[in-house]
């Protein structure tokens, strides 16, 4: 069964670390782009990071950029985020996507754009408070 599971999320205060895990089963991330959503509380999804699948090219939010790492392991069959100096306004629901053709990765990676094809993981709640 295709699945993707998030993992590594939990309660950090202000300017910590985490890093969550994005593990597939049933299916090779290889030839897969991979992103990072976000939902935070009474807010709508939006995109943090997204990796492609042919050349890790990688994609940020603007309010990430210089924080947050997306990388990828494919002998793991994992993708990363690393999450540095975090901040209250970081506390959400992280979850990872995945999109297989061109035109689905180019929207998905070029804009960071929530769009039907993602498949999605369940998610990882991440708390960032003091």
């Amino acid at each position: 069964q295709k699945q993707l599971v998030e993992s590594g999320g939990g309660l950090v205060q202000p300017g910590g670390s985490l890093t969550l895990s994005c593990t597939a089963s049933g299916f090779t991330l290889d030839y897969y782009a991979i992103s990072w959503f976000r939902q935070p509380p009474g807010k709508e999804r939006e995109g943090v990071a997204c990796i492609r699948d042919n050349n890790d090219q990688t994609t940020y939010a603007n309010s990430v950029m210089g924080r947050f790492t997306i990388s990828r392991d494919n002998a793991e069959n994992t993708v990363y985020l690393q999450m540095d100096s975090l901040k209250p306004e970081d506390t959400a629901v992280y979850y990872c996507g995945a999109v297989h053709d061109a035109k689905s990765v180019q929207a998905m990676c070029n804009g960071l754009r929530e769009i039907d094809t993602i498949f999605w993981g369940k998610g990882a709640q991440v708390t960032v408070s003091s």
